[in-house]
């Protein structure tokens, strides 16, 4: 054998082993075809009610001080900010069976774990630059969520002027409820959502108060990020948000959906 033939073997394999390492299948010798995947990865769902499908989830958009009294007690003005976006991983749902107490992890390294209850619609056709007279044509259902944040570790980033990545993209930060389609409950323009802890109501408002409609977040977000099915918007909290602690149970509630509770354990 060559030397160079011994150096051709050495690269092919060193690209294998990038593709194996990046995620990507180690390329094929003829077609160009795409080999198989080193491994698997769990697809993160949701139920889907009425039926035994599940809604696969792609990426977690949330929209930030989405009410005007959050906005203020966040200290920001709600009458000057556009709407701003941020994400959670996909593998953060925790899902919640309506009429169970499912038990909810309190995370690592925070001492200011804080609920945030609020509407999550989900999107089955994508698109960019979505007009917002047209934007609930993307929309295949919504569901109560719950947008948990470490308070504390948020705060200090804020406060570095850091990306505030830690305090809401963690493990089982987006606890949410079965999804319910558009086709058999409407979409959600206004109505009641409050949100409990040991049977005391700490945020209590009305969809109507949100300052962005879910039209008006789908059509921003898709000015941003291509959409795709699968995506799902977290469209904001009323105000009043605050800790919880080991023992605490939380139940989140929109009119039309079913109630979500959980415990902290």
């Amino acid at each position: 054998m060559t030397k160079m033939s011994r150096r051709g073997m050495l690269q092919a394999a060193g690209l294998m082993t990038v593709g194996a390492v990046t995620g990507c299948a180690a390329p094929r010798s003829s077609g160009g075809k795409e080999g198989n995947a080193i491994f698997s990865v769990a697809q993160p769902t949701i139920p889907i009610v009425g039926s035994n499908e599940q809604f696969p989830v792609r990426r977690i958009y949330c929209i930030g001080r989405n009410y005007a009294a959050h906005a203020r007690e966040m200290g920001s003005d709600p009458t000057r900010e556009p709407p701003f976006f941020f994400q959670k991983p996909s593998d953060a749902i925790q899902y919640v069976a309506p009429g169970k107490v499912v038990d909810h992890p309190y995370p690592t390294l925070t001492k200011n774990y804080h609920y945030e209850i609020e509407l999550v619609a989900a999107i089955n056709k994508g698109g960019k630059n979505i007009p917002v007279e047209s934007a609930l044509q993307h929309v295949f259902g919504y569901a109560v969520g719950l947008d948990m944040t470490r308070r504390d570790l948020q705060a200090a980033m804020k406060k570095e002027e850091k990306p505030w990545e830690i305090g809401k993209s963690f493990d089982m930060s987006a606890p949410i409820g079965p999804l319910h389609p558009v086709a058999s409950i409407g979409n959600f323009t206004e109505g009641k959502i409050w949100l409990k802890v040991n049977g005391q109501v700490k945020q209590s408002a009305d969809l109507k108060q949100m300052i962005w409609s879910v039209a008006e977040q789908i059509s921003n977000l898709s000015k941003a990020f291509e959409l795709m099915p699968g995506d799902i918007i977290y469209s904001g909290t009323p105000e009043n948000v605050g800790p919880v602690v080991r023992g605490d149970v939380m139940e989140g509630h929109i009119d039309r959906l079913p109630n979500i509770t959980l415990k902290v354990v």
